[in-house]
């Protein structure tokens, strides 16, 4: 018998931006492309699919120096524009070996800001991966806070 290993955590961030701004960030492809993503890669907006609505798919490839590429896929489960998005990475409900994750995003008014709440729930993950993981949205997020400042 196997056991699927789990692991999860929050980040919370505040951007100097109207939650619709950071909602549009996460939701079109011309504005997702310029902050998802580590700074090294690029992730062109021909290469990005947002269908945001429950159900819809979501895609990304990001794309490196020689020919690297890496996508990212899942599907949209739960869309309130422009308070809460809760997306899949990869099956979470079926996610054979692989690493699969939910997604919650929730964006809330904060004095003129956007208070993020971003909850990611990891199968088939260990801690050491989901702190990496981490890492790597924080580093999206410090882009994202870059886009959406005014």
């Amino acid at each position: 018998m196997t056991t699927t290993q789990t692991a999860q955590y929050e980040i919370v961030r505040t951007f100097d931006a109207p939650r619709e701004d950071v909602y549009a960030a996460w939701t079109q492809p011309e504005r997702f492309s310029r902050w998802f993503g580590p700074r090294m890669l690029a992730t062109p907006v021909g290469r990005i699919t947002l269908d945001a609505r429950p159900g819809g798919r979501w895609r990304a490839t990001l794309v490196g120096e020689e020919g690297f590429e890496a996508t990212l896929e899942g599907s949209y489960r739960e869309v309130q524009a422009p308070a809460r998005l809760v997306f899949t990475t990869g099956d979470p409900d079926n996610p054979g070996d692989g690493p699969a994750s939910v997604v919650t995003l929730d964006l809330l008014d904060r004095d003129g800001g956007t208070e993020m709440r971003f909850h990611q729930f990891g199968v088939n993950t260990d801690q050491e991966h989901a702190e990496q993981a981490r890492a790597g949205w924080d580093e999206f997020f410090d882009r994202l806070a870059e886009h959406v400042a005014r």
